[in-house]
């Protein structure tokens, strides 16, 4: 008995010092969530996303980090699924992670970044869309993506200015991001005098899409757009075409993925698509998108530059305001311009970003897209 109480100090001492060190060890790095589709229909867009984000978080390391420390990714998968964002939002907070990227869906990211500002955690969504997310005077929420608001109208005007059609069909599929889009597309159009016979939504996760297709070649609309994600009018496109619906497709960014040719075939050829700009081919990105190819990643996904750069902003915040602290950060965020991939980021009152371009493209069945506008 005597020999335990000897020992007894030294041990506590010894517990003692290893929790020190762990907490020590656990300081050394700033915990980054990534949270968005790793599963689900929209999981291939989600791979942009992981993948631009761990590779900035890789390359900002390989730097010696931030503030000393390493950033440190943790993963979370929301499946574009509303309560699934909420419970991911939740264990973010839990996990005591300050700083996330995601969500990506405008109708995950919208109930997510609810929790983020209550509970003082910073969200940088690289693709949420929709103007509701950032309306509601929030100031810990920011994207390195353009909005439906500007987004619309391009699609709606390049329709109006460059097809000229007889009539047109804007079709949705009831979510908020592209039901939010079609919205917007028919305003423009109705403000043009351009006839929108049809103004519909279609249920997201449907396979057969004949009645809606029969619809459109009886209103005998030339010019049909769709706001929603790339499996459904992968399908569509299809389905028209084996139904000898010859009207020109146009859509968003959401459809402007490798699988819609896969899921279309030749179909996909020649479709439109509104996207942010191909910054993978800027000459400023060039070795940025070599060590892409060298880890046997595709550059070239509309979402992946968006998230490194909004790891960028995140490092260079907590940089420049020389703490972890997220509300700190996020007030260095609001007054200041970050250099990235993307161009030089500056973000408003609202955290949207100042200055932000959706272009047109025309999609290839090889998966090219060239610009035409």
């Amino acid at each position: 008995m005597n020999n335990i109480y000897k020992k007894t100090p030294q041990f506590l001492l010894v517990m003692m010092l290893a929790g020190f060190a762990g907490q020590s060890l656990a300081a050394d790095s700033i915990k980054i969530g990534i949270a968005g589709p790793k599963t689900g229909p929209v999981a291939q867009f989600g791979e942009m996303q992981f993948n631009g984000a761990k590779m900035a978080i890789e390359q900002i390391n390989a730097k010696g980090g931030v503030l000393g420390k390493k950033l440190e990714a943790v993963e979370y998968d929301d499946a574009c699924d509303p309560k699934q964002a909420v419970a991911v939002a939740n264990k973010v907070v839990n996990d005591g992670v300050k700083f996330v990227v995601g969500h990506l869906c405008s109708s995950s990211t919208q109930p997510a970044s609810d929790i983020y500002e209550d509970e003082g955690v910073i969200m940088i969504t690289p693709s949420a869309t929709s103007p509701d997310i950032t309306n509601r005077g929030y100031k810990m929420v920011f994207r390195t993506i353009g909005l439906d608001s500007a987004q619309g109208p391009t699609a709606g005007n390049y329709i109006v200015d460059f097809l000229k059609p007889k009539s047109v069909a804007v079709l949705h599929d009831k979510q908020q991001y592209g039901e939010g889009l079609a919205t917007a597309v028919r305003k423009i159009l109705d403000e043009k005098g351009i006839k929108v016979a049809m103004f519909e939504g279609l249920n997201a996760g449907d396979k057969d899409f004949s009645s809606i297709i029969s619809k459109l070649k009886q209103a005998n609309v030339d010019v049909v757009y769709y706001g929603g994600y790339y499996p459904e009018l992968g399908l569509i496109l299809r389905q028209s075409r084996e139904k000898g619906l010859k009207a020109k497709f146009i859509g968003p960014e959401g459809v402007g993925n490798d699988a819609i040719s896969l899921v279309a075939k030749e179909a996909s050829e020649g479709l439109l698509v509104t996207m942010p700009k191909i910054y993978d081919r800027e000459a400023s990105n060039s070795a940025l998108v070599e060590a892409f190819k060298a880890k046997g990643e595709d550059p070239s996904g509309a979402l992946v530059l968006p998230s490194y750069s909004a790891i960028v902003v995140i490092a260079k915040g907590i940089e420049l305001a020389k703490t972890e602290d997220p509300i700190s950060v996020a007030q260095t965020i609001h007054n200041s311009t970050v250099e990235s991939p993307i161009g030089n980021l500056s973000f408003d009152e609202k955290g949207d970003l100042k200055n932000f371009q959706f272009l047109v493209y025309q999609w290839h069945f090889d998966k090219r897209r060239t610009e035409v506008e």
